[in-house]
C-alpha cells in the first residue's frame, strides 16, 4: 500500500470514482504505453470515466481507459480503448487476487500521471460499490454541511 504519491506532470483523474465507490485500500502501478498515447497523455487527451482493472491469467489489465489518438501520429497511431496492461509485483497481484474475486471488490483507477522521473503510474483504488442510498446520505451531509457554514455566514 502506497501513501499518494507526489504527482508532478499533468493529471488525469476520475472524478466520479469517490462518489460511485468506497476506497478501502490505494496502490501504484505502472502501465505499458506506446508512444503516441505517451504523448496524447502528457497533452492531458485521456479519460478514466468507465475504466476499470481486471486480472486475467495473473496479470492486470486496465480496461476502457480512452486515451485519444495524438495528431502527429499519423498511420501509427494507437487504438483509443485497447486493454493495457499494469505492472505490479506478482506478489502484490496474488494479494489483490482474492479480494477481488471472493469478496466482489473492484479495481479502478483514479489517476494517471508522471512520476518524477517521467515514467506514468495508475493509481489504481481497491474499492466496494456504494448503494444508492449511500450515495444519498453523502448528498444529504454535504448539503447539510452546505447550510450549516451559510447560518454561520449570516451570523457575522
Amino acid at each position: 500500500m502506497a501513501s499518494s504519491p507526489a504527482r508532478d506532470d499533468k493529471i488525469i483523474q476520475n472524478r466520479k470514482a469517490r462518489f460511485s465507490y468506497e476506497v478501502l485500500e490505494r496502490l501504484e502501478a505502472g502501465i505499458v504505453l506506446t508512444g503516441s498515447e505517451v504523448k496524447s497523455l502528457r497533452e492531458g487527451k485521456a479519460s478514466l470515466e468507465e475504466a476499470y482493472a481486471a486480472i486475467h491469467g495473473g496479470q492486470i489489465t486496465l480496461i476502457n481507459c480512452h486515451i485519444g489518438p495524438y495528431e502527429q501520429a499519423g498511420v501509427h497511431n494507437h487504438e483509443p480503448l485497447r486493454r493495457r496492461r499494469l505492472l505490479l509485483h506478482r506478489r502484490q497481484i496474488r494479494k489483490l487476487l482474492p479480494k477481488v474475486i471472493l469478496r466482489g471488490q473492484t479495481l479502478v483507477p483514479l489517476a494517471i500521471y508522471f512520476n518524477a522521473r517521467g515514467l506514468a503510474k495508475v493509481e489504481l483504488a481497491l474499492a466496494r460499490g456504494k448503494t444508492h442510498a449511500d450515495k444519498r446520505q453523502r448528498i444529504k451531509l454535504r448539503e447539510h454541511q452546505r447550510d450549516m457554514q451559510r447560518a454561520l455566514r449570516r451570523r457575522r
